[in-house]
């Protein structure tokens, strides 16, 4: 399984080989002196450091072509291959689940992902997942992702809503993915902050990378990090919150929730990056994936899709205003 989606920062070290099974992973090291099995679980999000540790018993991960203990102390360029058991297909089930489709032909589905629900099956959510419904709604699905995420190009977080593209074919799949690592791809998000930013519009290029305290959180850092890049306008001012339109220039995960953060105005309802009271009773961040733009991987044309802001973000927006 080599996957090659955008916005999965902890897969962006993985990389194709031609060499590699199908189900083979491969991990370019880009820490000195961290544990292999600590190190794994923290590049792959949806594997425990149990897991990796299992892997590694059952000989099924090499670094630099050997086996290696849990123990093992990874060194910048290590060479990671882990050999992944087969998933079991009744893993992932198709379910009736209401899902927004925009558009869709014989390659591809713009979906309008709602606040709240998980792209793929992983621990802890292995139903109600977007890819539960697509199953259920599309008749096909890429699977270069293999079964437990077939058609997911990119994604969005669980609390941030919006639109996503759905590979339906391999063809189209690696067409897109392609397209997102060119950063050919428009992708514009609208965000409501917190405080009143000062500039009219401005350009974030902070390298984004693991959180020392935290290894499920991002944070500006050098240390072992990737370039991000986010441009930002204000859409209006509200006192002590303001509307933004962010445009990606890179897909780094949590990248305009920590953006935000970093220069002092984090999303309004980010219970992770933001202020913890939760003076609207929102259920996550205000942030939404309003419009995508992208060349159609058949077509080879040009297509753009809009969509409307959350009713629960537009119930904030009018609280705010009629202050």
């Amino acid at each position: 399984m080599n996957d090659i989606t955008d916005n999965y920062d902890e897969q962006e070290d993985i990389e194709e080989c031609e060499d590699c099974g199908e189900n083979e992973i491969t991990i370019l090291a880009d820490a000195d002196s961290e544990r292999i099995d600590v190190y794994i679980s923290g590049q792959l999000q949806d594997m425990s450091r149990n897991s990796v540790q299992k892997l590694i018993t059952d000989e099924r991960i090499k670094v630099n072509g050997k086996n290696i203990k849990a123990n093992y102390k990874t060194k910048k360029n290590d060479l990671i291959q882990i050999n992944m058991p087969e998933p079991e297909l009744l893993d992932v089930v198709a379910e009736n689940i209401d899902i927004e489709i925009v558009y869709e032909d014989d390659d591809l589905a713009v979906i309008n992902k709602p606040q709240g629900m998980v792209v793929h099956p992983a621990p802890g959510h292995h139903s109600g997942t977007l890819v539960n419904g697509l199953m259920y709604h599309l008749t096909n699905l890429s699977s270069i992702n293999g079964v437990m995420r077939p058609g997911i190009v990119h994604r969005l977080d669980k609390n941030t809503s919006g639109l996503m593209l759905v590979a339906k074919n391999d063809k189209s799949h690696n067409f897109l993915a392609a397209c997102l690592k060119e950063h050919s791809i428009d992708r514009i998000y609208y965000a409501l902050v917190e405080g009143n930013v000062k500039d009219d519009s401005g350009v974030i290029d902070a390298p984004l990378g693991r959180s020392d305290k935290d290894r499920k959180k991002r944070t500006v850092t050098t240390k072992n990090s990737k370039n991000a890049v986010t441009n930002y306008w204000v859409l209006n001012r509200y006192g002590n919150y303001t509307l933004l339109k962010l445009k990606l220039e890179t897909g780094r995960t949590h990248q305009i929730r920590v953006h935000m953060k970093y220069i002092g105005h984090p999303v309004v309802g980010d219970d992770v990056y933001g202020i913890k009271s939760n003076k609207f009773g929102l259920q996550g961040q205000l942030l939404h994936s309003k419009t995508v733009g992208f060349i159609h991987p058949t077509k080879k044309e040009y297509m753009e899709f809009d969509s409307e802001l959350p009713d629960y973000f537009e119930k904030v927006l009018k609280i705010i205003e009629s202050k």
